[in-house]
């Protein structure tokens, strides 16, 4: 007879995507639902906090039971229920925590809150399985840019991380001057393809210390100052190469970082997780640094880039199976640190 596979429902409202997932014994997914609300924030250029946690009222158990129904599961059948607790903006937090509360205590199961850039992380245990520590991860998105060195899953080591804006931060921002529609990342990332990188000599955060820090405002402050310049002057900005210019200032200095710090660690695996490694400039960046090294590049498809509860239950199932469960104390905590 085969033994029934320990299934986790994963739940995740950080920020404006609804979702839930299930998946199987920590790496196979049986379903991953997002609802997300990107049409409704894009009239204000960016997250409306209230409304957000008000949308994730409506959403959160249609979501929960369209995951577990594409999955084929009862409620009843569920081992385990994970969710994010931080960090994220509060209101959103504790929708999706109180529902895998009320799910836990109302079924019987254990609970465990996940940290949202931990859980990032593990969309690459989701997309290659066979992936193990020792790496190097770069956790780029639009609140976090964070430089971690994994020795084993569970333990981590900050490298570096942003001293002010995150990466995915800076491209909204500029996007949003430029009159772009929200998110900006992607549509600056659209406007590049056909550009010129080396058309603006944008600045590097940082670039004359020996630190795996990141600093963006001092590249978002120089945009900001060309793009006044040139409506003022009255000239027109050429866009593909404005984004072109600017997307490579950010994506040199993640993929010189991320590879320098893999050589620092002595490490031959590097990671990308969060919204910024779906960007296909800094893929491709990192991959061209890393070949001649010998160092594997890993990345996970486009949707597990994004927020999602797959990654949640992912690394709600390995944390359990390291001995860690929460009670029903168990808060959200909108500032949460990985370390």
């Amino acid at each position: 007879m085969t033994a029934k596979p320990f299934l986790t429902l994963g739940i995740e409202t950080s920020c404006d995507e609804t979702a839930a997932a299930v998946i199987a014994g920590g790496t196979r997914i049986l379903s991953n639902i997002v609802t997300s609300q990107v049409d409704l924030h894009q009239r204000f250029g960016g997250v409306v906090p209230e409304i957000a946690a008000r949308k994730h009222i409506e959403a959160i158990f249609p979501v929960i039971d369209k995951a577990l129904k594409d999955a084929g599961a009862a409620a009843a059948d569920i081992d385990l229920i994970a969710v994010t607790h931080g960090p994220g903006l509060i209101g959103a937090l504790l929708v999706g925590l109180q529902a895998a509360k009320a799910l836990a205590f109302a079924l019987g199961k254990p609970l465990i809150g996940i940290n949202h850039v931990e859980g990032h992380i593990y969309a690459n245990v989701l997309a290659h399985p066979g992936l193990e520590p020792p790496f190097v991860c770069l956790t780029a998105s639009g609140g976090h840019t964070d430089l971690l060195y994994v020795p084993e899953f569970g333990r981590y080591e900050l490298l570096g991380r942003t001293r002010d804006d995150a990466a995915g931060e800076a491209f909204d921002k500029i996007a949003r001057v430029l009159g772009l529609p929200y998110p900006g990342g992607p549509q600056i990332s659209r406007l590049a393809e056909t550009g010129d990188r080396e058309a603006i000599s944008f600045p590097r955060g940082l670039s004359g210390e020996d630190t795996f820090d990141f600093s963006f405002s001092g590249l978002k402050t120089f945009a900001l100052y060309y793009i006044n310049n040139a409506r003022q002057s009255g000239e027109e900005i050429n866009l593909p190469d404005f984004a072109a210019s600017f997307q490579w200032a950010i994506v040199d200095v993640l993929a010189t970082r991320l590879i320098r710090a893999a050589q620092f660690k002595k490490t031959r695996q590097v990671v990308l997780s969060g919204g910024v490694s779906a960007n296909q400039s800094l893929r491709r960046e990192v991959a061209a640094l890393a070949e001649p090294l010998g160092i594997s590049v890993y990345f996970p498809p486009l949707d597990l880039c994004t927020d999602n509860a797959a990654m949640i239950a992912s690394a709600g199932y390995f944390k359990h199976q390291a001995g860690c469960s929460h009670s029903w104390d168990l808060n959200a905590v909108p500032n949460l640190r990985l370390i």
